[in-house]
């Protein structure tokens, strides 16, 4: 999948839980991307983390995603 559309993705995981807390929200994304996202998208997503259109949010999320669960 191209790198800006892993991204677009995401951002949208990310307005979807915007409206919770902040470290609920960074939660939620993290949950959700754990669940729903196929491992190879994951892993993608955290190798291109430093190139990246991230939200904040999503990108506490995501840097989360390189610890496992």
């Amino acid at each position: 999948m191209s790198h800006d559309r892993l991204a677009y993705m995401a951002n949208q995981i990310g307005r979807f839980f915007a409206h919770q807390k902040e470290e609920q929200a960074v939660a939620s994304i993290n949950d959700h991307l754990r669940k729903f996202w196929d491992p190879r998208m994951r892993k993608q997503i955290v190798d291109e983390l430093d190139t990246a259109a991230l939200d904040p949010l999503v990108r506490r999320a995501v840097e989360r995603l390189k610890d496992p669960v």
